[in-house]
């Protein structure tokens, strides 16, 4: 099965959560279950396929999906229509002979510092930089995913006697993968919505395998999920640019940069403009303040390092998708988007969608008056002005003005 395009939900919430109401364990699949020892060796295989963590929790309808038609109709979905596919109230709609999901984990916290680590790095460039969500800094992860999935899905065929039924999901189907990964026993929902593992932090790609095998879980029946270690750390709430963790526990989407930056089509609305700062593609600053990262592991795999920036004709140095520049992104053809960025999860935003946020932040690029800088990036949002796409015209616009009223 081929991976569809990112449906960017991995840093979206899904889901009211109430952590209080919702740690009693699952005893729905009780009944001839295959031998722990398969879990277990489903686990080891997992890991050695590259994943860093692996769990299985039974089929069944979580607890928090009761309140995810309530998130809909607050309109936190913003313009996600796809969130509202039937098949995401319960994980055994997509495959109603499902017994078990498997959960895996996979670190992309790579060694370049966090978003709120680098305003001294930002400083030393000669050209306005902004910022990338590190997951999409290297290769489409929902590649890399899938090649380990089919990995692991073609040695259980070959493992497991037995007919069953099989399918496998790498951010791509009607799955809440962060709540079944907390019935995994991987981790607790966090203040921010996002998984958090004690022992790797919240940089983490899930996918997941729904199968017909009746797999032991990894919690057992009287266990219930990895406890809510938040405590009262409110960081998230507290540095979110425009207030998408409206309360502890659930998040607004729409006002989210992540969506901002990438599901929405169309032009940004302008009390998000300033608040989005130099972002260009995601957001990661719930994530960077959280204290359960500070000590995250940093992971090795060649497919996440910062990709090289440059256009097809080479006229500059090869930069990097790590502090991107600016001027560079805004610069970019729809064909130059197409060839810098095939294989890459930032393809989701679309061309125009990517070059609309550069213009943004390039009006968010405070730099001295009458300055060279300042002269190139009035020169690119001049041209950008003029743009046949009427959202890249208005955003334009909107930082031309901008710039202009900062410089008086």
């Amino acid at each position: 099965m081929a991976p569809r395009p990112s449906r960017g939900a991995f840093f979206f919430a899904s889901e009211l959560s109430n952590p209080r109401a919702t740690q009693a364990p699952l005893n729905e699949m009780s009944d001839r279950l295959l031998s722990p020892v398969e879990s277990a060796w489903i686990r080891d295989r997992a890991r050695a396929l590259g994943f860093d963590e692996c769990g299985v929790a039974p089929a069944e309808k979580f607890p928090e999906l009761d309140n995810f038609s309530e998130w809909l109709e607050r309109g936190y979905g913003g313009e996600m229509k796809y969130l509202e596919d039937p098949r995401r109230r319960d994980p055994r709609h997509p495959m109603p002979a499902a017994r078990s999901l498997i959960v895996c984990a996979l670190n992309y916290n790579g060694e370049p510092p966090y978003s709120t680590e680098c305003e001294t790095a930002v400083s030393d460039y000669a050209s306005p930089r902004g910022w990338i969500s590190r997951y999409a800094w290297g290769d489409d992860y929902h590649e890399v995913l899938w090649e380990k999935l089919n990995k692991l899905a073609a040695e259980m065929r070959a493992h497991f006697p037995e007919p069953f039924e099989l399918r496998a999901y790498a951010d791509t189907g009607p799955i809440h993968e962060r709540v079944a990964a907390k019935y995994a026993g991987l981790g607790w929902l966090g203040r921010n919505t996002l998984l958090i593992s004690q022992s790797l932090g919240s940089w983490l790609f899930l996918c997941v395998i729904l199968t017909s095998l009746p797999l032991t879980p990894t919690l057992g029946p009287a266990d219930a999920p990895p406890p809510d270690r938040c405590g009262s750390c409110r960081r998230c709430l507290v540095a979110c640019p425009t207030q998408a963790i409206v309360e502890p526990y659930l998040l607004d989407a729409s006002r989210c940069i992540s969506y901002l930056t990438i599901e929405l089509r169309g032009s940004i609305p302008e009390e998000f403009r300033e608040p989005m700062g130099r972002h260009v593609f995601g957001c990661d600053i719930c994530q960077d303040v959280c204290p359960w990262n500070r000590k995250s592991p940093r992971t090795n795999l060649p497919e996440f390092r910062p990709r090289a920036l440059q256009t097809p004709a080479g006229e500059s140095a090869p930069d990097s998708l790590y502090l991107p520049d600016l001027l560079k992104i805004a610069n970019l053809s729809l064909q130059e988007f197409r060839e810098v960025f095939r294989s890459s999860s930032i393809k989701r935003t679309k061309w125009a969608g990517l070059v609309r946020n550069a213009c943004i932040a390039l009006g968010n690029s405070f730099v001295r008056p009458d300055s060279v800088r300042q002269k190139q990036i009035v020169s690119v949002l001049d041209k950008l002005s003029r743009a046949d796409d009427a959202t890249i015209r208005e955003s334009a616009q909107w930082a031309l003005s901008r710039i202009q009223s900062t410089a008086q």
